[in-house]
């Protein structure tokens, strides 16, 4: 497959197919949550939308990572969560409606806020870096092309003819699941030549960055006194990103493809602290259960 063939036509495809199964299980009642549980979702979007740009970028100062996978780590941190994050929460026992609550809004407002961010770091690493900045409005026009549409026409699909979208939804994950390994696998082959030593560099700082968000999501969740299962669900929130938004918009959109091993790692790796999550949470769940 051809570079730009997998680049420009591949990805977004492929994200778009992942973000309209994300769509299949959600209804306008996911947004109108806010108003059931406001101090939940205040905490779990200020940690994922604020908390975590804002920890990524100390950790690339501090680990003087090199300019490029310095951007795309800030170009995950600028991601919103993915349906993965919702299927974490799920088999991990927290509260799958205020994870997908979540995920919908940062959804939607990471639409406007990734550029900000990503143009921000592109001129703090990289010298002359004005000539990668991103187009506001044209990765807005982009990134809502191939995440928000789609997901809108899922929940069309579920709102208009709900048998067919319930029949759809669990053949749309596993084939969501396997465009995301076709994607790693792709990043990784496109900088097989750097790899390792990408991964060394990269892989401290993507391992923190992970363990450090799961854990301030949950300690700040717990500090404004909501309950174990929604600190659980904003510690995933935080703490799991949309890995396959990260890689289109450094592979497709800025057209760097060093910048997408951040978000390889880093998708490798939350899948390691997501079943140390799901195993704590079906613990939890059991010693709640005894009590």
């Amino acid at each position: 497959m051809e570079a730009n063939i997998l680049t420009q036509v591949f990805l977004p495809i492929s994200l778009a197919v992942i973000m309209f199964g994300m769509g299949l299980s959600l209804t306008p009642a996911d947004f109108k949550r806010i108003l059931v549980y406001p101090k939940a979702v205040a905490v779990g979007l200020f940690s994922q939308l604020i908390l975590l740009p804002i920890i990524a970028f100390g950790l690339c100062k501090l680990f003087n990572l090199s300019p490029e996978l310095s951007v795309g780590i800030m170009i995950l941190a600028a991601c919103p969560g993915g349906a993965t994050s919702n299927l974490i929460t799920h088999l991990g026992n927290g509260d799958t409606a205020l994870s997908v609550t979540l995920t919908a809004f940062s959804s939607i407002i990471t639409v406007f806020t990734i550029p900000i961010i990503v143009n921000f770091s592109i001129l703090h690493f990289i010298p002359n870096g004005s000539e990668q900045q991103l187009s506001v409005i044209g990765t807005v026009v982009s990134v809502l092309v191939i995440t928000i549409i789609p997901v809108f026409l899922g929940m069309l699909l579920l709102q208009k003819i709900p048998k067919i979208a319930s029949k759809l939804d669990q053949p749309f994950r596993k084939v969501s699941a396997l465009f995301f390994v076709l994607i790693v696998l792709a990043a990784i082959l496109k900088e097989r030549a750097n790899i390792v030593d990408y991964f060394v560099q990269a892989g401290p700082v993507a391992l923190v960055l992970n363990i450090g968000t799961l854990a301030i999501g949950f300690g700040l969740a717990k500090a404004f006194g909501i309950n174990e299962k929604q600190s659980r669900t904003i510690s995933i929130e935080a703490g799991i990103q949309n890995g396959t938004l990260g890689i289109t918009i450094a592979a497709t959109i800025i057209g760097n493809s060093v910048m997408t091993i951040p978000s390889v790692i880093y998708g490798l790796l939350m899948f390691g602290t997501a079943a140390i999550l799901i195993y704590w949470g079906n613990r939890k769940n059991v010693v709640l259960e005894k009590e």
